[in-house]
């Protein structure tokens, strides 16, 4: 595995051939954008409708432009449960992702006993590369890695799909 910077990961989102896949199993992320928007929601105001446009119009573009070109992504979220006031903004958010063509899915912790995973989120392109993203433990990116070692790609291919065999749509999930 090598280091690889975000740059370089976010522009693996823009050329990989048909599918990618994203596997998130934290339960509290943090960015310093996304940490105002969860704050301002988690005091009970609402977010600024025109500025939430702007949030999402770099995920539309690109989402629509894989669209049209025929391009699959999978989202499965792995949970705790009950889950975290940061998931069920998530959650809230998750309606945007699926707007845009996402298909998500989440999975509780608790159905996903049975599982090996890998020990961090990561995505995964077109089975043939994955890149890793590390945390320190109070969700704060510390770095990607990224590997096409096929017996790696092919371990991260099975655990995503035998989660997303136990998972549940989004249209279907009410998070407790």
């Amino acid at each position: 595995m090598e280091p690889i910077a975000e740059e370089e990961r976010d522009e693996l989102l823009t050329t990989y051939e048909r599918e990618a896949v994203h596997v998130e199993m934290r339960d509290v992320y943090t960015t310093d954008i996304e940490r105002d928007r969860f704050r301002t929601w988690l005091i009970g105001e609402p977010l600024d409708p025109d500025a939430e446009v702007e949030w999402w119009r770099p995920w539309f573009e690109l989402m629509g432009a894989n669209l049209r070109a025929g391009k699959v992504l999978r989202r499965l979220r792995i949970v705790s449960e009950p889950v975290t006031p940061y998931i069920r903004f998530e959650w809230l958010d998750a309606a945007k992702l699926v707007e845009a063509g996402e298909d998500v899915r989440w999975l509780t912790r608790k159905r996903a006993s049975t599982l090996l995973l890998p020990g961090n989120d990561y995505w995964m392109f077109d089975r043939r590369t994955v890149a890793f993203t590390h945390f320190s433990g109070d969700g704060h990116v510390l770095g990607h890695e990224i590997t096409h070692d096929p017996e790696i790609v092919a371990q991260c291919a099975s655990a995503f799909e035998a989660a997303w065999k136990l998972a549940t749509p989004h249209s279907e999930f009410k998070p407790v």
